[in-house]
């Protein structure tokens, strides 16, 4: 006998500025229902089994979370008596600590931390009232996380189901000084529609976060392999459902017989030897390989293919400025004399350096790395694209 449909309840993804549209794409492949993308965020609809399948699969987000109550809310009285009304003995024993986070405005309650305090309180005065102790607050690891979203007419309140950041693989114990974030990666590498037909190159790879990203989805590599998540302390977990979820993540895919080319380079050896760390820790080596080699050496192969490439923008790192517009002009060069009829696309967070690539961008979507507004450009590299006059900016079409 076929079994009733799971119900479905409001969901939140957090996700890194400027995916939301290719996070939402993502989400609704895992089986999220009508994903819509907002600021930082994907709001959706999902079961527990798809809550499950998004904590083990899904590339982009940061923090699946479940909406728990939403009600109006005019005044800080509004957010006490609505906190406060909610069956804390079920999501928050008081034997686990919690932590508050605030996102979104509201015209009355504009100081996150007053806000945040507000919610604490409201959740602590019940449990004193229903059961005589409370939870204590913990900032740095808290066993739960809960997420407060204000509107100007009201407020959301919802529950974090992946415990840690869904970022941290769990592979990459060797960084470059600037590292970008897994997620961030996955989601750059998804916007470019890669499918892993062609080769995928990366002349500057650092720590090898881009490819390595590219090895994991190609390989339906889980997105972390071994750690604890929140959603199984929920009351209503299913065993039966998150082994299921489990195990149909828990495949050894092997290598295919031509297996696409994704390889890095970088001039520093002591990053590459980080690189293929990194690869190691992640069971990757089959599917990447990294080397020792100045950008002006690296060859790529006679077929098309696809260039990625996060070089530095001047910000983390202390190369001079004379030292970063001419790393733009080799890459430029290289770009168009090495790999003509390819695809380039270069992260970019600063628009002066940019220019110094002497190419035009048929596309610049904008995106967040960190705290930094960078821009993914793609320059499509003619079989024979001689150099266009520098000038073009971010905001030009």
């Amino acid at each position: 006998m076929p079994q009733p449909p799971l119900p479905h309840f409001p969901c939140t993804a957090a996700v890194p500025e400027g995916l939301e549209a290719v996070a939402a794409s993502e989400l609704e492949t895992l089986g999220a229902l009508h994903p819509r993308p907002l600021r930082r965020s994907v709001g959706f609809a999902a079961s527990l089994a798809t809550v499950y399948r998004l904590n083990l699969e899904a590339r982009i987000p940061f923090r699946i979370l479940r909406q728990l109550h939403a009600w109006p809310c005019r005044h800080a009285e509004d957010l006490y008596n609505g906190v406060r009304a909610m069956a804390w003995e079920q999501w928050l024993p008081a034997d686990r600590s919690f932590r508050v986070d605030v996102t979104g405005a509201h015209p009355r309650l504009n100081h996150s931390h007053f806000t945040a305090l507000q919610v604490k309180n409201a959740v602590v005065d019940q449990q004193r009232q229903s059961g005589g102790v409370r939870s204590s607050v913990n900032l740095d690891d808290p066993d739960v996380r809960l997420h407060l979203h204000l509107h100007p007419h009201g407020c959301s309140l919802s529950i974090d189901s992946s415990g840690r950041s869904l970022h941290q693989r769990g592979w990459r114990s060797a960084m470059g000084p600037a590292p970008l974030k897994e997620n961030v990666a996955a989601g750059l590498l998804q916007a470019t529609g890669w499918d892993g037909k062609l080769p995928l190159v990366d002349p500057m790879c650092g720590s090898g976060t881009l490819l390595l990203e590219a090895a994991a989805a190609l390989a339906g590599q889980p997105v972390r392999q071994q750690r604890s998540y929140a959603c199984c302390l929920w009351p209503d977990f299913d065993p039966e459902l998150w082994h299921d979820a489990v195990r149909s993540t828990r495949h050894d895919r092997q290598p295919p017989a031509v297996q696409p080319l994704i390889r890095g380079w970088d001039r520093d050896a002591e990053v590459i030897r980080q690189a293929r760390s990194n690869a190691h820790a992640a069971g990757l080596e089959p599917w990447v390989s990294f080397q020792v080699g100045e950008l002006e050496t690296v060859a790529v192969p006679g077929e098309p293919g696809l260039v990625v490439c996060n070089p530095p923008y001047g910000i983390r790192l202390h190369d001079t400025q004379a030292a970063l517009r001419s790393t733009y002009r080799c890459l430029g060069a290289w770009l168009r004399q090495q790999c003509r009829g390819w695809t380039a696309w270069v992260l970019s967070g600063n628009p002066a350096l940019s220019r110094e690539l002497k190419m035009k961008a048929s596309r610049r979507m904008p995106v967040s790395n960190g705290s930094i507004d960078c821009r993914w450009l793609c320059y499509p590299i003619h079989p024979r694209n001689p150099p266009t006059e520098p000038g073009h900016a971010w905001g030009s079409t």
